[in-house]
């Protein structure tokens, strides 16, 4: 490839830009920078599911304890939050990869419309999974 190739510049555009991201991506997931302002450092990834009885939200939250996670509805939002700690081993241990967000998280959800009772939740491979009875289902048949 000589010099004004397209493909020169075009490599080197990609290179930047995935210098770039690694740069964000370490900012967004500093646990210190977390700490320092006391606000939420990541949001975690969720599926919402709809189902006649219920809706189902499944969190990722591997490596938090569900019993730490705070769920509370309001205005039609579910919100959800808790923290990551870092495990004690960090402290003495050499990282080769910290890919995991350490840290608080929150994560609202807009629900779809409807009352809801109680929220339920469970562990499931790793999930934090919410269940939310529809209020005004009808009874079966």
């Amino acid at each position: 490839m000589t010099s004004d190739d397209p493909r020169n510049w075009m490599w080197s555009e990609a290179l930047q830009m995935l210098a770039r991201a690694e740069r964000l991506h370490r900012q967004v997931f500093s646990p210190s920078a977390a700490l320092r302002h006391n606000a939420p450092a990541w949001e975690p990834p969720t599926d919402v599911l709809e189902t006649d009885e219920s809706v189902l939200i499944l969190v990722a939250l591997p490596g938090v304890d569900p019993n730490q996670v705070e769920v509370a509805i309001q205005n039609g939002i579910l919100m959800i939050a808790g923290e990551r700690l870092l495990p004690p081993q960090l402290r003495i241990a050499r990282i080769h990869r910290l890919e995991l967000p350490q840290g608080r998280f929150e994560r609202r959800i807009p629900l779809p419309a409807g009352r809801y009772e109680t929220p339920k939740t469970a562990v499931l491979n790793g999930c934090v999974v919410i269940e939310l009875p529809k209020a005004n289902r009808k009874a079966a048949p």
